[in-house]
């Protein structure tokens, strides 16, 4: 039979044990099956339980020995109970009544229950609640190990729920690298490839796998670099040239980058230095950003300012020439030459209004939603009408309505429709230069009105179909070239259609024309 010091040393070496395998543990999940266990062992418990300290201040149980999980919530209400009122241990009679409650909730067997907060320099982290089935009366020496043991496990669980937290952060923080739109590149002092996140492998063409431990040169080649060099940039002591006080600045590099594949890509790299306490380089961070899109909306703006001031000088040219032509005081001029000259005065000046307001109402469009001036409108006989007018500027061209009898009168803005209407006529004549039959029409469900302009000439690469309703956008070829447009009708039209709940759309093939049909709701809600 054991002697009472060679129990103490034994309950002294177990709590050293314990101690070193809860301390050496990270998981927080063990660590409190570890406490849970090491603690009913050592006081012969039967019932046991971990609560911990919620961002709230709540107390909520996670771990527990011998309670079945239908006595969870009742538990953890005993708990907010107790703890709420009495602020760690100013009323012990308290607690110990709502720990008889919680024990004959659980067991009517259980006779004695011990209390022991978890806390870390006056920081409370939980609770260790252990029930035994018999009553003894704790010693001097017992309570000293207890508490030496509560002192060890509120250790191991902090230790674990930072541990939790930063393994937390560190899966978020990867998730965000992982699920970028941009790419993203972790490079050493020494420009090799710590880490790479998938939206760089698909821009690179590079694998996550291949590409680590690379040279920073190794994946990142250049077909053409535009603006600045990272290794020209360490070279010239970036980031250390700036003033001590000074904050870091971060380097920019654009160029189209050769994939492994060899194809390119129009790129803009962002490096941002990442320093030691000691000031030295520890890590280079590059955010990879894909401009492609970018340039082509700088190229297509471009070719917009050029179009627009084109269309803009050759009707102000030829107003002026003409009016200067006609004011001439050495020159009569015969009445048919006046009136064709103020013809053409007049077209050029509704030219020039046309464009004037298709430029306004593009820019409206970037500030506000289209207002529309519902109404009652026969969009046959607004077609028909359209017909009409269109008929006068060309000779190429034959034009054919094909709406079936009775077609039902449909609520929209009248003004704005007619706008669709001339601007798929427009470019239904420009983009069939030898001619041909357009045909407007139309079709009705018992929602939809779908309106549809024909033509037969030149049609549009499949590429350019989606891309043909942005704004500035005209497809690129040797017609576009020579036919006079801003980019600007196709995006109205997409606009007005949209406004009023519809959708447009084209359907063409190179060499056989092209069909745009746009759908509006019947009754607009």
């Amino acid at each position: 039979m054991l002697m009472l010091p060679d129990f103490r040393v034994r309950q002294r070496d177990f709590l050293l044990e314990i101690s070193r395998a809860m301390t050496a543990q990270l998981d927080l999940a063990e660590v409190l099956r570890l406490v849970l266990h090491a603690s009913t062992v050592m006081l012969a418990g039967k019932v046991g339980l971990v609560a911990l300290r919620e961002p709230t201040d709540h107390y909520v149980i996670h771990a527990t020995l011998g309670v079945e999980s239908d006595h969870l919530d009742e538990l953890n209400q005993h708990l907010d109970e107790m703890v709420g009122s009495t602020n760690w241990g100013y009323d012990r009679e308290f607690i110990n009544t709502k720990l008889n409650q919680m024990a004959i909730s659980l067991d009517r067997t259980l006779r004695q229950s011990l209390f022991l907060p978890l806390v870390i320099g006056e920081e409370p982290v939980g609770l260790l609640i252990i029930f035994r089935s018999y009553w003894v009366q704790p010693t001097e020496n017992d309570q000293q190990i207890l508490q030496s043991f509560a002192d060890q496990a509120a250790i191991a669980v902090h230790n674990a729920q930072l541990y939790a937290s930063i393994n937390h952060e560190r899966k978020q923080l990867g998730a965000i690298l992982d699920y970028s739109a941009d790419g993203v590149m972790m490079l050493d002092p020494q420009l090799r490839i710590l880490g790479f996140n998938q939206a760089l492998a698909r821009m690179t063409g590079w694998t996550v796998q291949d590409a680590m431990a690379q040279n920073h040169d190794n994946v990142i080649k250049w077909k053409r670099l535009e603006r600045g060099d990272l290794q020209q940039a360490l070279d010239d002591g970036w980031p250390f040239r700036m003033p001590k006080d000074a904050p870091l600045e971060t380097l920019y590099v654009e160029g189209d980058l050769l994939r492994l594949d060899g194809m390119t890509l129009s790129v803009g790299i962002t490096y941002a230095p990442l320093l030691a306490d000691d000031g030295t380089l520890m890590n280079i961070v590059a955010n990879v950003r894909d401009i492609t899109n970018f340039r082509r909306a700088q190229e297509m703006q471009n070719v917009f300012i050029s179009t627009v001031s084109h269309e803009l000088k050759t009707p102000v040219a030829l107003i002026k020439g003409y009016a200067g032509t006609l004011r001439r005081e050495d020159a009569k001029w015969d009445p048919q030459v006046v009136r064709d000259s103020l013809e053409v005065i007049e077209d050029e000046a509704d030219r020039l209004t046309a464009l004037i307001e298709n430029l306004l109402a593009a820019s409206k469009l970037q500030a506000e939603r289209m207002r529309l001036d519902i109404g009652d409108v026969h969009i046959d006989q607004l077609a028909a009408s359209v017909v009409e007018r269109f008929k006068t500027q060309t000779t190429k061209h034959k034009f054919e309505l094909n709406f079936p009898s009775e077609f039902p009168v449909i609520r929209g803005d009248e003004v704005r429709l007619r706008q669709v209407l001339d601007n798929l006529v427009s470019n239904a004549i420009k983009y069939s230069p030898d001619g041909g039959t357009i045909t407007l029409g139309g079709e009705v469900d018992d929602r939809y009105a779908t309106i549809y302009v024909r033509d037969q000439g030149a049609g549009i690469p499949d590429r350019d179909q989606e891309q043909v309703f942005e704004r500035f956008y005209r497809v690129d070829g040797p017609l576009s070239k020579k036919t006079k447009g801003t980019g600007l009708g196709l995006y109205l039209a997409k606009a007005v259609v949209e406004a009023h709940g519809g959708s447009i759309r084209v359907k063409s093939k190179l060499g056989n024309g092209s069909t745009f049909y746009f759908t509006i709701p019947l009754i607009i809600e």
